[in-house]
């Protein structure tokens, strides 16, 4: 999938999505949010990767209304507590 390296992959299979289908199906947020937190340390960059690759768009290709309501998802996981999630 566009925007999915190798890296991404091998997390991505390790918080139990394996395809593309199993990412369209989860969707970008919960793919994030199942990303963070296994890793910590995945930043808002992953999470356009992820929109990307499920609307195939180059993920700096993505509209500034996504990226904004992107950026709101991710700022809302920093706030929760954790199990929350």
């Amino acid at each position: 999938m566009m925007n999915i390296g190798r890296e991404m992959a091998k997390k991505l299979r390790s918080v139990g999505i394996s395809s593309a289908e199993e990412l369209i199906a989860a969707g970008p947020e919960q793919a994030f949010a199942r990303l963070r937190e296994r890793y910590p340390r995945v930043c808002l960059v992953h999470l356009y990767a992820l929109e990307g690759a499920v609307s195939q768009t180059e993920f700096n290709g993505l509209s500034e209304e996504r990226k904004r309501a992107l950026k709101s998802f991710s700022d809302g996981l920093a706030e929760a507590p954790w199990g929350e999630l």
